[in-house]
């Protein structure tokens, strides 16, 4: 894959993230940035000014997608923009137009856009189901609920240990998804952060609904659709269609900065959704972005750490299990 037709499958993702007409300013602030460090990465021509012409409409879905000549590209773009209208559970009406119009206008069909959307509907099945009290089949634990021993400070430690834990398996499992070579394996990842932040919340006596915790999740910097756009672009600088898991990979070095990117956030999320609801929930909107970036930096230092459980899990990982994890079952 050349670069014109790298640029053309990140402007179709992009494409999709506004494909709902939401104008949402942090997150296009959010995918301005991406750009940026994307083009910082040396191998993409000019993201920011392929930013500005998504946003400012100087480019179309149709000249997009005429770069785009081989099959296996085409259908790359369509599971792309498929995950990146997935990314809060659902598809809303715009987005589903904006995708069957996509479908058209690449040509797709067949056995390979079958399986891919059956394997996507499964996800978001599992996701509409999901509990977020379960012990899945990959290890994560059961949230802690505030145990009764000899004195709350005692029950404050254990309760720490083992959210603690908790949110290490989750980014253990984020950055083991990124490796996965199905890219809607990606689609999990956000999911998984929804459900660890239940999880910390429920450990605080805080029942949260799907709103909130989304709403919490963009309060502390962290984009949606822009998270996806990213995952994307570290994906097809590395060479998307390569393989891992002990095959082919096009590049070691993009796919290290995927991993540790979901990793990373994961962790940092999680550690301050645990100062959040362990302080009663009265940090502002400043403070939480401060303290996720204050975190961001020691993440990506312990993903080095555990880089070899992370390839490891990623080489244990299939179909089944993803859906496992997402539904809680």
């Amino acid at each position: 894959m050349n670069l014109q037709q790298q640029q053309s499958v990140l402007t179709i993702a992009m494409l999709a993230a506004f494909a709902d007409g939401a104008k949402d300013d942090t997150e296009r602030e959010e995918i301005r940035r991406i750009a940026q460090s994307l083009a910082a990465e040396g191998n993409m021509p000019d993201l920011p000014r392929l930013y500005q012409d998504v946003l400012l409409r100087r480019t179309s879905l149709e000249s997009a997608a005429a770069a785009l000549q081989d099959p296996t590209h085409r259908q790359l773009a369509y599971e792309m923009a498929v995950c990146v209208c997935d990314v809060d559970g659902r598809q809303t009406p715009t987005e589903r137009e904006f995708l069957a119009h996509l479908k058209q206008t690449l040509q797709l069909g067949g056995a390979a856009t079958d399986a891919f959307e059956q394997e996507e509907q499964a996800l978001l099945n599992a996701l509409d189901g999901a509990t977020a009290t379960t012990v899945t089949k990959a290890g994560l634990p059961v949230p802690v609920p505030a145990a009764v021993p000899s004195g709350p400070s005692a029950a404050a430690v254990q309760r720490d240990a083992e959210l603690d834990k908790s949110i290490l398996n989750y980014a253990l499992l984020n950055g083991a998804l990124e490796l996965l070579p199905q890219s809607w394996a990606s689609m999990a990842i956000i999911p998984l952060q929804i459900k660890m932040v239940h999880a910390i919340g429920l450990a605080h006596g805080v029942e949260l609904d799907r709103g909130h915790i989304k709403e919490f999740i963009a309060a502390a910097g962290v984009g949606m659709a822009s998270q996806y756009v990213e995952q994307f672009g570290r994906k097809l600088l590395g060479g998307l269609l390569g393989k891992v898991a002990g095959k082919t990979l096009g590049n070691i070095g993009q796919a290290a900065t995927g991993m540790a990117f979901s990793f990373a956030t994961t962790y940092a999320l999680g550690q301050v959704a645990k100062r959040y609801y362990a302080g009663g929930r009265v940090m502002s909107t400043a403070m939480l972005r401060e303290s996720f970036q204050d975190m961001l930096g020691p993440a990506k230092q312990l993903q080095t750490e555990y880089l070899p459980q992370i390839r490891q899990k990623a080489a244990t990982l299939d179909a089944g299990q993803i859906m496992s994890m997402v539904r809680g079952a």
